[in-house]
């Protein structure tokens, strides 16, 4: 694991970061596709875990969520805005469903469905962090910010890579992932009020140079 702040490590993945998935504290945010098992059990190896929480539910976040919490005997936790797609009740990718690239990540990445045992609101608190909802690439996307060091896990409201080279770069999620991209361009905008030092996305290293944030953010279409 590489360690990233206090209480906070993100799992390993070679060659680079493109699928995240951290540890805070005791907690497991998210949980890669349904191929990543034997990594994130590989680095779970020998720790605690009290809770398994999604940034959102979909297939490239909740893949081994099942798995992780009937192994270690602990409860799933998402926002109640994507419970239902969760637990098999609607669909996980509400955006360009029938798009061919979002029927193989179904097919390919997408975890079965599981019960949700812990059902998060703004303002609820998970190892230290506070939810936020920020909704938009998904109708339950949530930030987790901590308050005395200004960490923020942001899932989806941006990414830090291009998907087409794996370069790094902070960047909106494709509208082929993203159901509304105005109602995400207003979360990334309550991202940026939160005023981070620190922004772990879901997708690419970490943030560390807010101002390059900020610029990105001035940026954004009104």
């Amino acid at each position: 694991m590489k360690y990233l702040a206090p209480g906070v490590w993100r799992l390993k993945e070679l060659p680079a970061p493109s699928i995240n998935v951290y540890l805070a504290e005791d907690v497991l945010i998210d949980a890669g596709r349904r191929w990543d098992r034997r990594r994130i059990f590989a680095e779970l190896e020998g720790r605690e875990i009290s809770m398994v929480a999604l940034t959102h539910a979909h297939p490239d976040h909740q893949g081994v969520a099942k798995d992780v919490c009937e192994a270690r005997g602990v409860p799933l936790a998402c926002h109640a805005d994507d419970v239902e797609a969760m637990e098999g009740k609607r669909p996980m990718q509400e955006a360009s469903a029938s798009n061919p690239v979002n029927r193989v990540i179904k097919a390919i990445w997408q975890g079965p469905p599981y019960k949700v045992e812990r059902v998060l609101q703004e303002g609820d608190e998970v190892a230290g962090f506070r939810v936020v909802h920020a909704p938009g690439h998904a109708r339950g996307e949530v930030i987790f910010f901590r308050e005395n060091d200004r960490v923020a896990i942001c899932g989806d409201v941006i990414r830090n890579m291009s998907y087409a080279t794996g370069l790094p770069g902070i960047k909106e999620p494709p509208p082929i992932f993203t159901y509304d991209m105005e109602e995400n361009r207003r979360s990334i905008r309550k991202l940026a009020g939160l005023n981070p030092s620190l922004i772990l996305p879901g997708h690419g290293a970490a943030v560390s140079d807010i101002g390059a944030f900020e610029r990105f953010v001035a940026a954004l279409p009104a």
